[in-house]
């Protein structure tokens, strides 16, 4: 395996969060698209009390899903 082929920057967080917490990135993103919130950071809170997750799997799908958007 290369180098070209190992995640980096928030995506390297997405093996471990489909493991940990049994959904597929899309859905999460999906989730994170249909909130009505739109600040990183109230979105990440949002992911942590609402569906569990922790600050740095949170932050790793926000950011990740908001510069998809820029």
């Amino acid at each position: 395996m290369t180098n070209d082929a190992v995640a980096k920057g928030p995506a390297s967080y997405f093996p471990s969060i489909e493991k940990k917490y049994g959904r597929p990135i899309a859905e999460w993103k999906d989730l994170i698209r249909a909130s009505p919130l739109t600040r990183h950071m109230e979105l990440v809170a949002w992911l942590k009390s609402e569906h569990g997750l922790g600050h740095g799997h949170a932050n790793a799908l926000v950011a990740h899903t908001l510069a998809e958007t820029l």
